[in-house]
């Protein structure tokens, strides 16, 4: 019964479950229908709300019905809307009708990244002075713990100029980083130079300083991604290594 009316709830094409009454102990087809069409419509919304860069790509109608799609396949599982849709960016990538347009499911992941930085944990951030004081051999020698909030990108596609369309785009086949910083309240994706993601990626990754400046490259401009990370907020501290 509890799976027959989770299915019944979210796909309109099926019949009221059975055993279900009103009040008076009719049947109950109008009032479930009624909250049949409420669940829909508040799913549909928190879907629309969580990944609006997706939605101004595929227009109203289109995304509607990927949405209601997305629902019938995976029902909530947790009462918390702000959450809901997690999986979309992978439900993106295996929609049949979506495959002519790949990019898509790494725009998905980008709206997807954006709200986790939304609602990751503050951190407290270094600050600039103390770390203009250090040493260069122990700031080199130093593991840099970056910010719950950070989040870091690639794409083969230019994702941030499709983030940035207001309408329908064909994104360059170019290899993209995107690196997500939180310095307020809103998350803002920045597209890094070559190399800045691998960098970004050893500093996360636990690797020192030295070691993420080796595998950005020798070609990677480092005032460029060192200057987006602390201005941005992405430092949350310096661990220095034991004496």
């Amino acid at each position: 019964m509890t799976a027959a009316f989770a299915a019944a709830l979210l796909d309109p094409g099926l019949p009221v479950p059975p055993g279900l009454t009103d009040p008076a102990g009719r049947p109950a087809g109008r009032r479930f229908a009624i909250y049949r069409n409420n669940v829909v419509v508040g799913l549909t919304e928190a879907l629309a709300t969580g990944f609006p860069a997706l939605r101004r790509q595929l227009g109203e109608a289109e995304f509607r019905a990927l949405a209601q799609a997305f629902l019938r396949a995976n029902p909530p599982a947790s009462p918390l809307l702000m959450f809901y849709g997690a999986a979309l960016p992978r439900f993106v990538a295996g929609a049949g009708p979506l495959a002519e347009r790949p990019w898509l499911a790494d725009l998905a992941r980008l709206d997807q990244a954006l709200r986790e930085s939304y609602h990751a944990a503050d951190a407290p951030g270094v600050d600039a002075a103390a770390l203009a004081a250090l040493p260069p051999e122990r700031l080199l020698a130093a593991r840099i713990r970056l910010a719950p909030s950070l989040r870091l990108l690639s794409s083969p596609w230019a994702i941030h100029d499709l983030w940035s369309a207001t309408g329908p785009l064909t994104p360059e086949a170019r290899p993209t980083d995107l690196l997500i910083l939180r310095p307020g309240f809103d998350p803002v994706p920045h597209e890094l130079p070559p190399g800045g993601g691998a960098f970004v990626a050893a500093l996360r990754d636990g690797q020192t300083l030295a070691a993420a400046m080796d595998a950005a490259g020798p070609d990677h401009p480092l005032s460029v991604t060192w200057t987006l990370l602390l201005t941005g907020g992405a430092l949350a501290a310096i661990e220095e290594p034991a004496s």
